[in-house]
């Protein structure tokens, strides 16, 4: 969602998001309300998100890909997610991993993505049915 589209819902003007956005400024109780049943958010949700959002995006914007190469990040999810650690003994990977190489290789030839693009991009619409999925729960 846009700026503006964010704005004209909340009743604000866009520079008032982008100050929001910027940290110069807070929304007080009332906007923030608005703001979180906008995004479908309870209010601890929505302070919480914020916070985590910054702690990630500042972990992001500090690893090269040199770094990231060298982290197992199987074994650093797997401590939240135990299940990362144990499918590998029960799935038969091969069969899941050609559907999804041909799925990969479609993104390419159609749309002309690059290997890596292909599979941010498989990677977003497997986010995008999990969020569905949850959402129909």
């Amino acid at each position: 969602m846009s700026q503006e589209d964010a704005a004209g819902k909340l009743g604000v003007s866009r520079q008032t998001i982008s100050k929001w956005e910027l940290n110069e400024t807070l929304p007080d109780i009332c906007q923030s309300k608005k703001l979180a049943n906008l995004y479908g958010l309870s209010l601890d949700e929505l302070i919480e998100f914020d916070l985590d959002v910054k702690e990630i995006q500042e972990i992001i914007d500090r690893t090269t890909d040199t770094v990231s190469e060298k982290i197992d990040w199987t074994k650093a999810w797997s401590k939240k997610y135990p299940i990362l650690a144990a499918y590998q003994k029960e799935v038969e990977i091969p069969l899941y991993a050609r559907e999804l190489n041909r799925l990969l290789e479609d993104l390419q030839k159609k749309y002309g993505y690059n290997e890596l693009d292909a599979f941010l991009v498989l990677k977003d619409i497997l986010v995008l049915v999990w969020k569905n999925r949850n959402k129909q729960q």
